[in-house]
């Protein structure tokens, strides 16, 4: 029902709505049309010109599909269909997030030091991004303690990649905020770039698919992040072979 083409179209606006209704989502399929506006902080004609852009053709088909959508991905059993994942991989290139994965690229290739945030699983992923980078030649370190020393000063031109599936991680926020102050450029991924960390990045590259989570546990696939690792790397070092 959300594909990433279609998360890509939506406006700030009515990206701020999908994010109201994907965290509400049992309220939102029994609210009327104004209570919903209220709610987001939007007005009626934003929400019928999402529903369109969802293919439906008004909010009371709009809540019957999205409460299928729901009612299918609240099952005891996690999906394990990789259709997701590969559409994802289908549509990179030519896209908006291909255009921005160069932009990702330049940016790395012009600094000296790379800093990867993140926590939980995207702090394992941080450690193999820092490894990764370093192994084809540019320098790279990971933080992945949410309580590391925030009193530090940075020296040199580097850059700071926050990885968080959320974007509201309060410990990422913390350490982006103090690197911004000490004049890092600071860039980010993803899985929405209307969350805190996309906003106060230089610049972020958001993946949209689908979050999961057991219990209180998150375990969104993180192939899209992995993905962009490896390709930024592998870029870099073909750069480095033509000089």
């Amino acid at each position: 029902m959300f594909s990433y083409e279609i998360i890509q179209s939506l406006n700030s606006l009515e990206l701020s709505l999908y994010e109201y209704i994907m965290t509400n989502s049992k309220k939102v399929i029994y609210m009327r049309i104004r209570e919903l506006a209220d709610e987001a902080h939007v007005s009626t004609t934003t929400i019928l010109r999402f529903c369109k852009k969802l293919n439906c053709e008004g909010f009371s088909e709009f809540k019957v599909k999205f409460k299928m959508y729901i009612e299918e991905n609240n099952t005891k059993k996690v999906s394990d269909d990789i259709s997701e994942t590969i559409n994802f991989l289908k549509n990179i290139e030519e896209s908006d997030l291909d255009k921005r994965l160069d932009k990702l690229c330049d940016l790395v290739r012009s600094t000296n030091t790379i800093v990867f945030i993140g926590i939980g699983s995207s702090g394992i992923l941080c450690k193999y991004a820092a490894r990764y980078f370093s192994a084809i030649g540019k320098f790279s370190f990971h933080i992945d303690d949410p309580f590391f020393p925030k009193n530090f000063k940075a020296y040199g031109e580097s850059l700071v990649i926050a990885l968080s599936v959320s974007g509201e991680t309060p410990t990422t926020i913390e350490n982006v905020m103090r690197f911004k102050e000490e004049g890092y450029s600071v860039a980010s991924i993803t899985n929405s770039e209307n969350c805190t960390i996309a906003k106060i990045s230089d610049l972020n590259v958001p993946y949209y698919v689908q979050p999961v989570k057991v219990n209180y546990s998150d375990i969104t696939t993180q192939l899209p992040v992995l993905y962009m690792i490896e390709r930024i790397g592998k870029k870099l070092y073909n750069q480095y072979i033509i000089e």
